[in-house]
């Protein structure tokens, strides 16, 4: 499990998947978010500006990130 720091409330699901270099796009990003299985906290998420908070975790490509 990845531990992902945030200076802010929240940070957009697309923005983890090009901050943590799981994309380098926000096109690669869209495209990721529509074609695989992410889950948020365990359930799917296929809206790319779902807010991920502090203690939230986020399965996607077999890596685990936590927010903190």
């Amino acid at each position: 499990m990845e531990k992902v720091k945030i200076s802010t409330e929240f940070i957009k699901l697309d923005q983890l998947l090009k901050f943590t270099n799981i994309c380098s796009s926000g096109t690669d990003a869209k495209f990721i978010i529509q074609n695989s299985d992410i889950l948020v906290n365990g359930e799917s998420e296929k809206r790319r500006g779902r807010k991920l908070f502090k203690g939230d975790k986020v399965e996607v490509m077999g890596k685990i990130f936590l927010i903190e």
